[in-house]
Parts: structure tokens; C-alpha cells; sequence
């Protein structure tokens, strides 16, 4: 056993069911689900469109709470969303009142100007969005809303990023 890599996230017996017009119409989303992942590694969850995944992304990352089972993340057990472990969705999800630099400095606020603006200057560079950082999200291509988006998240330095399908119009 490898006992320098800890545990990430780990979900024991988890269950997420909706109710039904009766008690016997109960939908069960998830059933029995157990997943283990170490601290670095990349996890991709495949399946069928609606078997779960994203019900089940939304469980780990604290927007919704689970019928039955454990989530635990960095040792801790979810009860909600938490600000060092980020979302990318499927939808869009720039801040259209803000432009392509403000948007990817969102969460650097904790940083002095000089170095939120290097960080942002990095990752403008880094997905390729030179020439549009004062560019408003309506100005911007269906590619490269996702890519102000990625490099927001990355800008955020999280422990964690979950991704529910966020490349599909790259």
C-alpha cells in the first residue's frame, strides 16, 4: 500500500433518490455508489446521458445533499459548497457584467493589484484570449467563453476543480 498519497474525495454507499407521486414511485438516481480518489489524481466519470454524473458531481461538490451514504472531501464531510473547490459546468458560467480580465480575477481579491494583474496576464495568455481582456462575455466567440472560465478556475489556485462537461463548444 502506497501511504504517501491521501485521500481526495470518498463516497461510501451513496444513494440519491427523488419522490415519486407515492412512496412506491420513489426515482432513484444513484444507488450504492462508492468511489475513492487520491490526492493528484484525474477522474473521469462516463456514462450515459442521465445515468447520474452530474447528480453525482453536484453531490461531491456540496450543491446537493445525498438520500443516503457518505461524501468525504480533504477529510471533512460535505455540507456545502466550498470556495477552495470549484466548479467548471456545462452551461456558461462567466460573469456577463464583468470583462475577460475581471472575470478571470474574480477570485484573486486576496491578492495585491500587481500580482492579481500578473496572475491574470498568465492566464489570459495561457488559453489564448490576448487581445480581448476588456472584451464583455456577449463579445466573445461560444470557445472562448469556456476557455475566460477554465482560466478563472485555474487563476483560483483550488485544491479541487470538478468539471461537468465543460469543453463541448471548444
Amino acid at each position: 500500500v502506497d501511504t504517501k498519497n491521501k485521500t481526495a474525495i470518498s463516497v461510501r454507499d451513496l444513494w440519491m433518490s427523488y419522490p415519486g407521486k407515492s412512496p412506491a414511485d420513489e426515482v432513484h438516481v444513484l444507488e450504492k455508489i462508492n468511489l475513492h480518489v487520491e490526492e493528484g489524481e484525474f477522474v473521469c466519470i462516463v456514462g450515459p446521458s442521465g445515468c447520474g454524473k452530474s447528480t453525482l458531481l453536484n453531490i461531491i461538490g456540496g450543491v446537493l445533499h445525498q438520500t443516503k451514504g457518505e461524501v468525504i472531501v480533504e477529510g471533512q464531510p460535505v455540507v456545502g459548497p466550498n470556495p477552495k473547490r470549484i466548479f467548471v459546468f456545462q452551461e456558461n458560467g462567466v460573469f456577463p457584467w464583468l470583462t475577460v480580465l475581471e472575470n478571470i480575477g474574480f477570485g484573486l481579491q486576496n491578492k495585491s493589484e500587481s500580482e492579481r494583474k500578473q496572475v491574470v496576464a498568465h492566464y489570459v495568455e495561457m488559453v489564448g484570449l490576448q487581445g480581448f481582456e476588456n472584451a464583455y462575455p456577449r463579445e466573445l466567440s461560444g470557445g472562448m467563453k469556456p476557455r475566460v472560465e477554465i482560466a478563472r478556475v485555474l487563476a483560483a489556485n483550488p485544491d479541487i476543480i470538478y468539471m461537468d462537461e465543460p469543453f463541448g463548444a471548444l
